[in-house]
C-alpha cells in the first residue's frame, strides 16, 4: 500500500458515517462526475453538484441549478447582508447564477461543508469567493496554501505555496502556527522550521529579520509547538548540517513541515521537489478559512478528485 492510500484510507475512517456535504460546483465536468459517483457508491461523504447536470449521476448525489434554485432569493439576500454596500440586487444575482459563488454559498449558509473545485475554473475564481464570503478564521489574518508532499515513507507539509506574493512576518507566523497545527490530520508530528537564505543570523537584510520576527511571533504565540528560524533548507533538514550551522536549534535537521518566506520560493521550492525529487505533491489544500475550500489543478484527473475531497471532508471535522 502506498504513502497517500494509507493516508486516505486513514481519512475515510474518520469522515465514514458523518454525513458531510461536499459541494462540487464543476457539475458538467467528467472527471467531477467519475469521482463523486465513486465518493456516493463508497458513501464516504454526500456529494453536491451544481447543475445542470447531463451525466448519469448516482443516485445519492444531490444536484442544485442556481437557474431554478428554490432558495435562491433568500441566498441573494445572505449575499448582500455578507458583503453590505459592495453589491446591488443584480450584481448578486449575476454573481450567484456563477457556479463558484453559488456553491461557496452553499457552504456559507451552512447547506454543504465543504467545498471542491479548480478541474475547470482558475485558482483565482476558486479562492476569490471563499475569501470574500466565507472569510477567515478569527484572528487569521490570510488564508494560505500547503501541499502535503509523499515519497516513500517521507512525508512533510509544505507552506505557502500557493496565494501570497509576500507575506508579512505577523503572516508568516499565522501559516507557522496554524501549518502545525493541520499537520495531525496527516498524523504527522510538527517540527517547523521557517526557511530563509540564512541560518540563524549568517546573513542579515530586510528579509531574513522578516524570516528570525516570524520565528520569535510564532514561538510566543506556541511556545510548546516545536518551531524555529531563520534556517536554510539545508540547516532544516540535514542533521550533520544543522549540527554545524544552529546546533542549539529545537528542530534543525529534523524539520519536517517548511514555511517559505515569499511564494515565489514556496512555489518554485515544491515543484522542485516534485519533479526532481520524484515527490507526490497533494494540493493546494487551502488553509486559514472558516470553513474548508480547496482547489484542484485544471490538469487534475478524476482520483485528485476524490482524494481532495476526502481531505475536505476530514477538514470539517474539529
Amino acid at each position: 500500500m502506498t504513502q497517500l492510500a494509507h493516508i486516505l484510507d486513514e481519512l475515510k475512517a474518520k469522515i465514514q458515517g458523518k454525513n458531510i456535504r461536499i459541494v462540487f460546483p464543476e457539475g458538467n465536468d467528467p472527471r467531477i462526475i467519475e469521482a463523486v459517483n465513486r465518493l456516493a457508491e463508497e458513501a464516504l461523504i454526500q456529494p453536491i453538484v451544481v447543475g445542470p447536470v447531463s451525466a448519469t449521476l448516482h443516485a445519492d448525489v444531490t444536484v442544485l441549478d442556481p437557474a431554478d434554485y428554490a432558495e435562491k432569493d433568500a441566498m441573494y439576500d445572505a449575499f448582500m447582508e455578507r458583503r453590505p454596500g459592495k453589491h446591488t440586487k443584480e450584481d448578486a444575482q449575476a454573481l450567484l447564477a456563477e457556479e463558484t459563488y453559488f456553491g461557496t454559498m452553499l457552504v456559507y449558509q451552512g447547506k454543504a461543508d465543504g467545498l471542491v473545485s479548480g478541474a475547470a475554473h482558475s485558482t483565482g475564481d476558486t479562492v476569490r469567493p471563499a475569501l470574500q464570503i466565507i472569510k477567515t478564521k478569527p484572528g487569521i489574518k490570510r488564508a494560505f496554501g500547503y501541499f502535503l508532499m509523499l515519497r516513500g515513507d517521507e512525508k512533510y507539509l509544505m507552506a505557502d505555496c500557493a496565494i501570497n506574493p509576500n507575506p508579512s512576518a505577523e503572516e508568516l507566523a499565522q501559516f507557522a502556527v496554524e501549518s502545525g497545527k493541520i499537520a495531525p490530520l496527516f498524523n504527522i508530528n510538527p517540527k517547523i522550521g521557517l526557511l530563509s537564505f540564512s541560518t540563524n543570523g549568517s546573513g542579515v537584510t530586510e528579509e531574513s529579520l522578516k524570516v528570525k520576527k516570524a520565528t520569535h511571533i510564532a514561538q510566543a504565540d506556541q511556545p510548546d509547538m516545536a518551531i524555529d528560524g531563520e534556517l536554510q533548507f539545508d540547516a532544516a533538514f540535514v542533521p550533520s548540517v544543522a549540527q554545524k550551522k544552529y546546533p542549539d536549534s529545537r528542530v534543525a535537521g529534523q524539520v519536517n513541515v517548511f514555511v517559505f518566506p515569499t511564494l515565489d520560493a514556496g512555489n518554485i521550492g515544491y515543484k522542485i521537489a516534485q519533479r526532481l525529487g520524484q515527490f507526490e505533491a497533494i494540493g493546494p489544500i487551502l488553509a486559514g478559512l472558516n470553513q474548508p475550500v480547496n482547489d484542484l489543478s485544471r490538469g487534475c484527473d478524476a482520483d485528485d478528485a476524490y482524494h481532495l475531497a476526502i481531505i475536505t471532508a476530514a477538514q470539517t471535522i474539529k
